[in-house]
């Protein structure tokens, strides 16, 4: 850890990188899906939207900035440590100063959520407050959630489901079926984001003390869990505009299935293949949720002609 000991002045590439940006569609795709649902319903408001949208992403940002404190400090996040922000162990970054970026983004996630809740409704509150709680409990507190078997649900549930619910309350006043039941699919290839990440890390997290489910179920297992999670995805949403409860026009979505198989195809290659296979993981989650949003916008402008 003596890297970190000498304190660099962060450049603007640092931060960057150390946002995680490759993953940060796990908050615009949700809430953008949210928003677009919600047009047959009310005006939109164009206010709560960008509001949701940075609060959404700055809280994800923090929750990188928590692991990347917490990994460190806990001695799992070293120099030959890859897939990291790495501002600490390769740039010299202060820890406490990752840490005080982190609590600084939770108090703006905070003001933004004050300002949505006083727009709709203050039980908003109640909910932002648990994501923001499970954000810092990810890596943070005496039980880690990333150093147990559920953080694939956790991140699922939170970003997936609670960020595509809220968005979609906001603007339209309620939760209806469509609503969660589009939520799921989103929930899964966030979860998957988080598997391919676990499988990648197997090694190091094993040495770092984690039970995570790439850990309990080896790597071939949970490169086979990962490619049933993409299949699920994609099955949940052609069943269900089969029984008329989604839009043909989400079957839009069909035209992103090429990134899961090369996702499946990197991870099953040798480990040089493995930077590809996380890229198309979280690509695969961009591309399906960009599709769904352009897909509810097609059937609300048909709709409408």
């Amino acid at each position: 850890m003596e890297n970190a000991t000498n304190e660099v002045k962060p450049t603007f590439k640092i931060l960057w990188k150390l946002t995680r940006p490759h993953t940060l569609t796990a908050s615009f795709v949700p809430v953008s899906i949210g928003t677009v649902l919600s047009f047959p319903h009310a005006s939109t408001k164009w206010g709560l939207f960008f509001a949701m949208m940075f609060a959404c992403l700055i809280i994800q940002i923090a929750t990188n900035l928590f692991n990347e404190y917490y990994d460190y400090v806990r001695g799992i996040d070293t120099a030959e440590s890859v897939g990291i922000g790495g501002a600490i162990v390769h740039h010299g970054m202060k820890p406490k100063l990752v840490l005080n970026m982190a609590i600084s983004l939770y108090v703006i996630a905070l003001l933004l959520g004050i300002y949505i809740c006083s727009q709709t409704s203050w039980w908003i509150a109640l909910v932002g407050l648990l994501g923001m709680a499970i954000g810092y409990l990810y890596t943070g507190g005496p039980l880690p959630i990333a150093y147990t078997p559920f953080g694939e649900v956790f991140s699922g549930i939170c970003m997936g489901c609670i960020f595509i619910l809220i968005s979609f309350y906001i603007q339209a006043g309620e939760i209806n079926q469509e609503s969660i039941m589009i939520s799921v699919p989103i929930a899964i290839l966030i979860g998957a984001i988080n598997l391919s990440n676990n499988i990648r890390d197997i090694e190091e997290d094993t040495l770092g003390g984690r039970k995570t489910i790439a850990i309990l179920i080896g790597f071939n297992k949970a490169v086979n869990l990962l490619a049933a999670l993409f299949i699920l995805s994609y099955l949940w949403v052609v069943i269900f505009v089969a029984f008329g409860i989604f839009s043909p026009w989400l079957l839009i979505v069909l035209l992103s299935f090429k990134k899961p198989l090369e996702a499946i195809k990197g991870f099953r290659g040798d480990k040089s293949q493995t930077p590809i296979a996380m890229k198309n993981t979280g690509l695969t989650n961009t591309m399906f949720g960009l599709f769904i949003t352009v897909g509810y916008l097609f059937d609300f402008i048909m709709q409408n002609m």
